[in-house]
């Protein structure tokens, strides 16, 4: 078999794979993007009072104001997953993941941690590669990358 025959074979398999995911592929990619804030939510869920008893002894706000703020934390980030997954008013749900990230860095004093501004960055890039793809007039065969044959500036 010659090389060319190898690389039709690959392209052969490469349209079919594709044209057999590519239902399902759009809802992979928005799942991989949200992934870390739908893991963050539950995690608070199952580690409520750890959660809850940090806050309260990091900014001495009292029982009352850290459960609040985790409810909050743990509210919106388990329902911007929840419109982002079903396609309703992602751009809402985007902005209100971007409010959690900037929330998360001042409560947690995440700022100067490079370990922690790096994931809120790579967070926030996914974030932005969602609002992208919401925005686009255009449907995109994979959700959240912009494709290369659309110049809308809406893609970038």
């Amino acid at each position: 078999m010659g090389q060319n025959d190898l690389m039709g074979t690959a392209e052969d398999f490469a349209d079919q794979f594709l044209r057999v995911t590519k239902q399902y592929l759009p809802h992979v990619a928005r799942l991989c993007l949200i992934s870390t804030f739908l893991e963050d939510g539950i995690r608070m869920w199952f580690q409520w009072s750890e959660q809850r008893d940090y806050i309260d002894t990091t900014w001495s706000c009292g029982y009352l104001l850290a459960s609040s703020f985790v409810f909050l934390n743990l509210l919106g980030q388990l329902t911007g997953c929840v419109l982002v997954l079903s396609r309703n008013f992602v751009q809402y749900a985007c902005f209100g993941l971007f409010g959690i990230i900037a929330l998360q860095t001042i409560a947690y004093s995440i700022l100067w941690d490079l370990k922690f501004l790096m994931r809120n960055l790579a967070l926030g890039g996914g974030l932005l590669l969602l609002l992208a793809e919401s925005r686009s007039e255009g449907k995109s065969m994979f959700a959240g990358v912009p494709t290369m044959r659309e110049s809308s500036p809406k893609q970038y």
